[in-house]
């Protein structure tokens, strides 16, 4: 499924009308007649900007993107061993392998100088995704430092990994070009058959830059006789063919990029200090592994070009300047809102008993609701709390009042707490959401028992979803057709079993929970209606266009069986 796009239709309609597609009974057939071979399952397909598509099987696969590896491993003796002998093939065997581990340093550290740059930054900032509302914001604030990392290698030692004394008819220059290509192209192979062993089909990127380069260094060193080996037409000779491919790169990487911004916004409150950090490190290290995967192939033969010390300090400028400009940045707009959970949480006891009420208050980013309080000094007001917030003046929120939405709660690290008087819900509900048992429940042989339940929904308005929570030593239910979901677990507690019923219902929910001893059964509760009383809705028109709110009222309650 694509992340964002309008061919989902056509792509679920070509996959339904494929002759490949089969039936429970046809794919038990087809595992049988393969049984004893080497099934094409899995096969590598991918395609070209959307103009043709590269498929082959796993057999196929196994051939060809094992092939660059034992390019690497031979062409060494290839190029050495009849003119100078099996000692000179091993040196220069040996100077590939350190050129490799060169181009592998220069790609880690593409990665973790952006992610350096990012953390530095926020101990001067007083909040993070700067880079939220402006996307372009990233890119400034990241490439840079990942083309340092990637040119310093090369920056430091220049004359690394070779010597003349390895094969004197070729220069010293020219030794080191053609060991830092070989190291590249050793590092891709590398990479492209991690990927096969490890069963993965994502091999074909680095598979495709390999294809690329060998053209590409063939241009080179004809155009290199001609022009010489530091001309800037060689340069350009070795460019131009690998252009497609760093396109095809650039385009997914790009998706990668945009997309792993888009989702920061929803990424969750991870708990302080380090949840802070996350989505900067995580955008700072995505920017730096596909400008590492862009940019890596060139760097064998542009690096003697850009590794000067006057580019390298353009790059630091540059970059530096970015991440000043960035603290100007606002993080969002109506275009990339910040997500707001604005949840009336009310605790109920039976059908007309209110046991506390309260306002909470999470987001799904990892800029805190006092970063909202900060912008908007008039909803700690309306609340009637003190205007002066802090991590220890307001109360916590207790994840048992965010279960009606779960798994969504999963991303709330902190929540907010605010108790308000529970009589505008007296005036807007008659009855509340309960349960209770419809009948006495039934002793079963072995020490099983069977409890009968009805569930009432009382008298809600717009109810979204029910949620049950059932905790103890469950057997068996009449719901989801007797089956038993996979257990949830908080810890190291009992296993839970949560089941969800959507929308409202004309009649009461009737059910039965089969237990395995005498044990309790705790059955929680609750039930989310997206009606919002008028004080709901004077506090949620508060919240600014940058700020999307998700309102509603959960209503919750315990009971014991």
């Amino acid at each position: 499924m694509q992340a964002r796009g309008e061919n989902l239709f056509s792509l679920v309609r070509a996959f339904s009308n494929s002759t490949e597609l089969r039936n429970a009974h046809e794919r038990k057939l087809h595992a049988s007649s393969q049984q004893g071979g080497l099934a094409d399952e899995r096969a590598v397909y991918y395609d070209f900007f959307s103009w043709f598509l590269i498929f082959y099987t796993r057999k196929v696969a196994i051939l060809l993107h094992s092939t660059p590896f034992a390019i690497f491993l031979l062409m060494p003796h290839l190029l050495r061993f009849q003119a100078c002998g099996l000692v000179c093939s091993f040196a220069t065997s040996f100077a590939y392998v350190k050129a490799m581990l060169y181009h592998a340093a220069g790609f880690v550290l593409a990665i973790a100088i952006p992610v350096i740059s990012a953390v530095v930054r926020l101990f001067f900032s007083g909040h993070s995704m700067n880079w939220f509302a402006s996307p372009y914001l990233a890119f400034g604030m990241f490439i840079p430092f990942s083309l340092i990392g990637l040119l310093i290698p090369q920056f430091v030692w220049r004359g690394f990994p070779s010597s003349r004394n390895i094969y004197p008819r070729l220069s010293n220059q020219e030794l080191v070009t053609e060991a830092r290509f070989w190291g590249a192209f050793g590092f891709y192979s590398v990479v492209t058959l991690a990927y096969l062993v490890a069963g993965l089909n994502g091999g074909f990127f680095t598979y495709l830059i390999l294809v690329f380069m060998i053209p590409a260094w063939i241009s080179f060193c004809l155009c290199s006789k001609t022009f010489g080996h530091e001309s800037l037409r060689s340069t350009a000779s070795y460019v131009i063919p690998v252009i497609p491919c760093l396109m095809y790169v650039v385009y997914f990487g790009g998706f990668l990029i945009v997309f792993v911004l888009e989702k920061m916004g929803m990424s969750g409150s991870n708990p302080s200090p380090y949840g802070y950090f996350i989505p900067d490190v995580l955008v700072a290290a995505t920017i730096g592994f596909v400008s590492g995967w862009c940019v890596g192939p060139l760097i064998p033969i542009v690096g003697q070009h850009l590794a000067r010390q006057s580019i390298m300090q353009f790059l630091l400028h540059i970059g530096v300047l970015f991440l000043a400009m960035s603290s100007q940045f606002f993080p969002y707009s109506t275009e990339a809102p910040k997500r707001v959970i604005f949840q009336h949480t009310i605790w109920n006891a039976g059908s007309s008993q209110i046991l506390s009420s309260s306002y909470d208050f999470a987001t799904t980013d990892s800029n805190s609701m006092f970063f909202v309080f900060k912008h908007l000094p008039e909803l700690p007001k309306e609340l009637r709390t003190n205007t002066n917030l802090s991590l220890h003046s307001v109360a916590k929120s207790h994840p048992d009042d965010w279960m009606g939405i779960f798994p969504v709660n999963n991303i709330f690290s902190t929540s907010f707490k605010f108790p308000t008087e529970p009589d505008l819900i007296m005036n807007q509900y008659k009855s509340f959401p309960h349960l209770f048992n419809h009948k006495p429940q039934e002793q079963l042989s072995g020490g099983y028992r069977r409890i009968y339940l009805e569930f009432a929904l009382g008298s809600m308005k717009e109810v979204w979803v029910s949620v049950l929570n059932i905790t103890g030593p469950l057997f068996s239910w009449s719901l989801a057709n007797n089956k038993l979901p996979v257990p949830e677990r908080d810890g190291n507690g009992p296993p839970s079993y949560i089941c969800r019923l959507s929308g409202a219902s004309s009649e009461n929910w009737k059910f039965w929970l089969e237990a395995s001893s005498s044990e309790e059964i705790r059955v929680e509760v609750g039930v989310i209606d997206q009606h919002l009383t008028e004080r709901q809705l004077k506090l949620k028109g508060l919240f600014p266009d940058w700020v999307d709110v998700t309102a509603y009222t959960s209503f919750r309650s315990t009971y014991v069986f």
